[in-house]
């Protein structure tokens, strides 16, 4: 009798005129008629047709009048030796942190090309998110499997991308090595099956632990991350507790050659103070201005803080990071990298690429407009190294040394308009003596706590 109903049912369904009965707010006959008159399928329209059919959009929609090479000249730049490549990772980050710091290791220890060793750092990364989601199980374990910070959890156990605040708790707990020490691996550099067996395995740990006697849920999760730490070997390798390094001077001269620990290196070469010495500034239209925010588990470390971030008219930005560079000091950079790139130049301007004209309509939406409907947000971290000041000290452009490799962009590097920097940077990481007090002072008010679902607060990949 069921399956004669449902037979009868789908040839009612079947044998019912096309659109006939709509519910209020679906489209039916007369409305599908007038939104096909909207193509009458003139010569331009259908030449537009014919070139998307065989041709990407990106192609199509170059702005021919905006083609020539924009000048690399800049008033400013902060000296950098060499191109990192994250290759198939999220760790623009980690990259972006160390080479503010490798920066600053070079020019003040006269050294030839360096890298730190991103792997070391990523290990410790990895194991330290496997914590934090583990405890976060356990701190929510009276909960329901669907309230919404469970969820997020649950959605979220661990990855390699990140923020700053990823860079300076890993680097203050666990010092940082020279990439000769721990060097990449095919895993490290190609990420993603990694990250899917770290999940999967974390996930049927938390069902575990929300089921788990709380007098036991401490051992239970050192068991686990026991586990955990064998699988990153596998992948990673060891990270090194002593190593021993030689250093060389610019002209290849030898210096010296001793036994360091991750944190004696750290302290020799490097030795600033991450957690107290830097203060993130962020550029969010869609928020009040002159308010700090604190974004709840944007760590890394269980045992760390929330990340802080003044949020300031891009105009002040644009002032501290002027700042800096003119002071020879690199800073972490934050922006939609994906908008308006042109990859084979390297160039980030608005004027790249003409939809508009391509599809016969306008896109007005601005940057407050964007954040609000998740059309733009930050998702790439690189190292922002060089500004190019006119006569009245305006900025004209922006360079950043990015992580792709030197075959990419312009030597390495993204250049970027000052239109572009306006419209899709998102937040620089500044030392403190760059900042004017009055914004640091703003650090003393009680923050604003926003949740880990923030769509402004995705992790930099």
């Amino acid at each position: 009798m069921k399956r004669l109903l449902r037979w009868l049912t789908a040839a009612a369904l079947l044998s019912a005129p096309l659109l006939a009965v709509a519910q209020a707010g679906g489209i039916d006959e007369a409305m599908l008629g007038r939104i096909r008159r909207g193509y009458a399928g003139t010569p331009e329209q259908r030449a537009v047709r014919n070139a998307l059919a065989s041709t990407s959009i990106a192609t199509l929609a170059i702005n021919a009048e905006n083609l020539a090479m924009c000048d690399t000249h800049f008033s400013h730049r902060v000296p950098t030796v060499g191109i990192t490549n994250q290759k198939s990772s999220g760790r623009c980050w980690l990259f972006t942190g160390l080479n503010v710091l490798r920066a600053q290791m070079i020019r003040e220890h006269d050294l030839p090309a360096f890298e730190f060793s991103q792997n070391y750092c990523s290990f410790f990364d990895l194991l330290e998110k496997s914590n934090l989601f583990l405890q976060g199980i356990i701190d929510t374990r009276d909960r329901p499997l669907d309230d919404r910070t469970v969820e997020w959890l649950l959605k979220h156990p661990v990855s390699d991308g990140g923020q700053f605040t990823g860079v300076s708790n890993l680097v203050m707990k666990y010092g940082v090595v020279p990439k000769s020490a721990m060097p990449e691996t095919f895993q490290s550099e190609n990420t993603a099956q990694m990250a899917r067996i770290l999940s999967l395995k974390l996930r049927e740990y938390a069902l575990a632990l929300r089921a788990e006697k709380p007098a036991r849920t401490a051992a239970r999760k050192e068991a686990m991350l026991t586990e955990i730490y064998r699988i990153l070997v596998s992948c990673l390798g060891e990270p090194p507790t002593e190593f021993e390094w030689t250093r060389y001077d610019k002209s290849g001269r030898k210096v010296s050659t001793a036994r360091y620990t991750p944190k004696s290196f750290y302290d020799t070469f490097v030795g600033a103070q991450l957690e107290s010495n830097y203060v993130m500034l962020m550029n969010d239209p869609s928020r009040p201005y002159y308010k700090v925010y604190e974004i709840e588990f944007d760590r890394h470390v269980y045992d760390g803080e929330n990340w802080l971030y003044v949020n300031l008219p891009i105009e002040r930005l644009k002032e501290i990071a002027a700042a800096s560079i003119k002071a020879g000091t690199a800073m972490y950079f934050s922006c939609d990298v994906g908008k308006f790139l042109d990859r084979a130049s390297g160039r980030l301007d608005p004027a790249n690429f003409d939809y508009e004209s391509l599809f016969g309509t306008s896109f007005p939406m601005d940057k407050k407009a964007r954040i609000e409907t998740f059309a733009s947000g930050s998702s790439h971290a690189m190292t922002l190294i060089a500004v190019d000041l006119d006569e009245a000290e305006r900025p004209r452009k922006w360079m950043v040394e990015n992580s792709w490799g030197a075959a990419s962009g312009w030597q390495g590097n993204l250049i970027m308009t000052d239109e572009w920097f306006d419209e899709y940077m998102f937040r620089i990481v500044a030392e403190r003596r760059f900042v004017p007090a009055d914004i640091l002072k703003l650090l003393d008010e009680k923050p604003v706590l926003l949740p880990p679902w923030d769509p402004m607060f995705a992790a930099e990949e």
